[in-house]
């Protein structure tokens, strides 16, 4: 089977679906590809469902935020309290001890490594503190 990038794969089903209403069978049309019989068919089967816009690449689709519009809202608010508010020892907000907060906040825990994705989504991101020379 040959390799294609992801954005190879909106042609090559716009291939498939021309080549089939050409009467070309489904084997064929993987063999011809480089694909497999099971990408074929569902491709096919998108493409009876939906015409041409089942066969637009989508960027895909992560699971829904767990924190609505509001709580995302109150969150910034409350980041934008400080550390030390909340009970840190220095003012650093790390990506763990918003995770803690959220935690503590609204009883959900995302993985660390999300939640700069979920504060850019809020408006908010993390700064790193500026080092200050001793003049």
């Amino acid at each position: 089977m040959i390799a294609y990038k992801p954005s190879d794969y909106e042609l090559l089903r716009r291939r498939c679906a021309t080549l089939k209403e050409a009467g070309w069978k489904q084997v064929a049309i993987a063999q011809a590809l480089g694909l497999t019989e099971g990408w074929v068919s569902r491709t096919l089967k998108k493409y009876r469902q939906d015409g041409q816009s089942g066969l637009v690449w989508r960027k895909p689709q992560g699971p829904p935020c767990r924190l609505t519009t509001n709580q995302l809202t109150e969150l910034v608010i409350e980041l934008d309290k400080g550390a030390t508010h909340h009970g840190f020892d220095d003012g650093i907000w790390t990506r763990h001890r918003i995770n803690e907060l959220i935690k503590k906040q609204f009883n959900v825990s995302y993985d660390p490594s999300q939640v700069g994705r979920l504060l850019k989504k809020a408006g908010w991101s993390l700064r790193k503190q500026q080092r200050r020379t001793g003049k």
